[in-house]
């Protein structure tokens, strides 16, 4: 489709707004069912232990503990692979504080509390590794005894190519696995740089903050042999296809159902799903399991840490001739992370001739980690955006300038040597430059400063399937298999209504479960609209046809010459020749075919969406405080459908980006003890912290999204921390390495 065919925007009010405003929308937590037993987790105080005995009889004879099992006494299908979600409880060796050690199933939550807490574990402490560079060292303790894999999802999220995975060199045991991307001389690059600068760039691990605790609730099938799964998940197909697999069951033995999770941002595809389904298979009743918070910030996935090492050349009429990156991404104790793509972005956002850039995975007793809105790009985005601006100041040129001059454009070449398609990097930036906060960056009060950063994100294209059906009264029903988790159904409901001629309130929108709904990829890396959106227009255009030909039959008329006005379809240039929708649906039941169709999609080209931010911020010299006075945002959304929707997810991120830059870190002690694990200690941006953010929507339609739409939710957050570290810098000439920029660590630099 072209951009020539875009549809007007349109401002439409969610409609699962009032379900959620009011609390009548039920979570999974909230499933309950006669006979379910209560699941409550056994966790390791160490971070690396061997585990000597689990005395569990105390709570066994506690009232109403129906059982208290380990590792030991629970099998999945695959668990030999080393997957975290197949090995949930530890068997002879914990990796992680907080790691699960056993499992009490009750008839109540409380009983369940009371019989953990009888559970008795003795350990044997090992050294700990929490420092990601200590255990790059061939004398570092080994993390892991045998490899274990973590989370896949960082990559689920980005449909990009990775680089040289083969060892180019001897890796120490802790490193899981090494990329390489190298384009050009970089020497020479170097060479011929008239100034080259280098520094060392720091991102603590960060939670997601979703309000909904990781859940799971699983019910037996008797009919069937099978289950019936209650999951917040992202990824309905997903979970059902590993419960399948681990249980050896048949996928239709599995049902997932539509439960909306109470907030995810990557962090809910699959990870105690599988342990639940296993807790079920061994009880033969149903179970459910909610983390706790404090086992939310302890034994969840979070955001990596990551250290990555930047060399950055240019010449003075701001030509860039090097880029030479040293990527670390801390994993924690299971392998698996959004290294490649992180390692993509740092080089993928300007145009570099010659680059070099490897990035090494890196196991440290830390819980393992997941996506996180763009895995693995704020962190890239800081490093890199950090670097252009020090480039930009040693070689005296305005750092706007020095990003508009070598933006990537269409064609320009990602650090795999794959093209970029369609972008709007340069429009973004181009905004930026010409907006009045910029324009009046020199005439700011002490100790103020204006910063700007960019980032991108490439998005996901997993192939998808939509089903649409006219019902009585000539409306229509969408169904697809997808997990609503930003107002999917009103973009589904518009992009319907416009491809066939209705209004939207007409168009009802059904998210089935795995058993009747069409295939749908997981709701995550911004790739819905652009994939099931584009299933759903196909399928909406396909219920026109057959509509267009049962009107055609009955007045006599060529499908061609038919047109759809206020709930009629009508003979061109004579409209007194007419069939309602109404009737044409009658008629679809009595006397033609049903109209019901399917639309799909396979997208071969990505909807890479760009973000450039700008921030105002003022910094007191002695407290480090940093206050945002200002922020604005301009992101390249494509074509905006419902521009309310669109300009909620661009603050969202915006101020996720925030927490990145200022608030938000998960810290370990030496011993590998969380220090933050409540939201006593863990700073979420509230919104009094959140300063006003001025949302600039740009708009360079994708040629083959619905309507020139592109993806949208990923950029937003991406910017923030580079941005803030540019202002910073801005403001008191200090440069700040390590995010979030907390004030005891903003003041000691400054007073440094």
């Amino acid at each position: 489709m072209s951009a020539a065919t875009i549809a007007p925007s349109a401002p439409i009010a969610r409609r699962d707004a009032s379900e959620k405003l009011t609390g009548a929308i039920k979570y999974a937590s909230d499933m309950q069912f006669p006979g379910m037993l209560h699941a409550r987790l056994v966790t390791s105080p160490y971070a690396a232990a061997r585990i000597v005995s689990i005395d569990t009889e105390a709570a066994k004879a506690l009232p109403g503990v129906v059982a208290v099992y380990t590792a030991a006494d629970l099998t999945l299908k695959g668990m030999e692979s080393g997957s975290r979600r197949l090995n949930f409880l530890a068997r002879d060796r914990v990796v992680f504080d907080g790691q699960p050690v056993a499992v009490v199933l009750a008839d109540t939550i409380e009983q369940a509390t009371d019989g953990a807490a009888a559970v008795v574990a003795e350990y044997e402490a090992l050294p700990v590794v929490i420092d990601p560079l200590l255990g790059m060292r061939a004398d570092a303790p080994t993390v892991r005894e045998t490899p274990a894999s973590g989370a896949e999802e960082a990559n689920v999220h980005a449909a990009v190519g990775g680089g040289d995975e083969k060892p180019q060199e001897k890796l120490p045991d802790n490193v899981t696995s090494n990329i390489h991307f190298n384009r050009g001389d970089v020497a020479k690059g170097f060479a011929e740089a008239d100034m080259v600068v280098e520094n060392t760039y720091k991102v603590n691990y960060v939670h997601q903050g979703y309000i909904e605790p990781q859940t799971c609730t699983i019910v037996p099938d008797p009919i069937s042999g099978g289950v019936t799964v209650y999951a917040s998940t992202q990824a309905y197909f997903q979970v059902r296809d590993e419960i399948a697999r681990s249980l050896g069951l048949d996928s239709s033995q599995v049902r997932v159902l539509p439960i909306q999770p109470g907030g995810a941002f990557g962090a809910k595809y699959v990870l105690l799903d599988t342990f639940v389904a296993s807790l079920v298979a061994k009880t033969g009743r149903a179970v459910q399991l909610v983390y706790t918070r404090s086992e939310e910030f302890h034994a969840a996935n979070p955001s990596p840490s990551t250290v990555i090492e930047v060399k950055l050349g240019g010449k003075k009429d701001g030509t860039l001739t090097a880029l030479e990156a040293r990527v670390i991404f801390d994993t924690g104790a299971y392998s698996g992370s959004a290294l490649g793509i992180g390692c993509l972005l740092l080089g993928g956002y300007y145009k570099f001739e010659n680059l070099d850039i490897k990035g090494y995975e890196v196991l440290t007793n830390k819980p393992g980690v997941g996506a996180y809105r763009a895995p693995g790009a704020p962190q890239a985005s800081f490093a890199i955006e950090s670097a252009m601006d020090e480039l930009a100041a040693a070689l005296g040129v305005d750092p706007l300038d020095l990003r508009i001059q070598n933006a990537v454009q269409e064609g320009d070449l990602w650090p795999d040597g794959n093209p970029w398609p369609r972008i709007g990097l340069r429009e973004c930036l181009e905004r930026l430059r010409d907006h009045p906060l910029w324009q009046r960056r020199g005439s700011l009060g002490p100790n103020e400063g204006i910063g700007v950063g960019a980032g991108g994100w490439p998005g996901g294209r997993g192939p998808a399937a939509a089903a649409c059906r006219m019902d009585p009264g000539g409306n229509l029903t969408i169904t697809t298999g997808v997990a609503d988790l930003t107002g999917q159904s009103t973009t589904f409901a518009m992009i319907a209504a416009e491809a066939f001629g209705m209004d939207a309130s007409k168009v009802r929108v059904v998210h089935g479960d795995t058993e009747t709904a069409p295939h749908s990829p997981g709701s995550g890396g911004s790739q819905i609209t652009y994939t099931v959106g584009k299933a759903v227009l196909e399928a909406a255009r396909e219920a026109r046809t057959q509509a267009f030909a049962i009107a055609a039959t009955h007045l006599e008329a060529s499908p061609d010459d038919m047109e759809i006005v206020d709930g009629e379809i009508r003979v061109k240039g004579a409209p007194e020749n007419k069939v309602s929708l109404e009737q044409i649906y009658t008629l679809s039941t009595s006397k033609y075919g049903p109209i019901y169709t399917r639309g799909t999609s396979a997208q071969q080209v990505i909807a890479a969406g760009f973000a450039a931010h700008m921030a105002h911020v003022h910094v007191d010299p002695d407290t480090g405080e940093v206050t945002v006075k200002e922020y604005v945002a301009a992101q390249d959304v494509g074509h905006a459908l419902n521009p309310p929707l669109v300009e909620g997810q661009i603050l969202g991120g915006a101020v996720q980006g925030l927490g990145f830059a200022l608030y938000e870190q998960l810290v370990h002690d030496d011993n590998g003890q969380l220090l933050t694990g409540s939201f006593m200690d863990y700073t979420l941006p509230k919104a009094e912290q959140s300063p006003p953010i001025e949302v600039i929507m740009v708009e360079v339609p994708t040629l083959d999204g619905p309507f020139g739409a592109r993806i949208v939710g990923e950029p937003p957050i991406i910017p923030g921390a580079g941005t803030i570290g540019n202002a910073i810098k801005s403001a008191t000439g200090k440069r700040m390495t390590e995010a979030p920029m907390i004030p005891p660590k903003v003041a000691a630099v400054l007073q440094g």
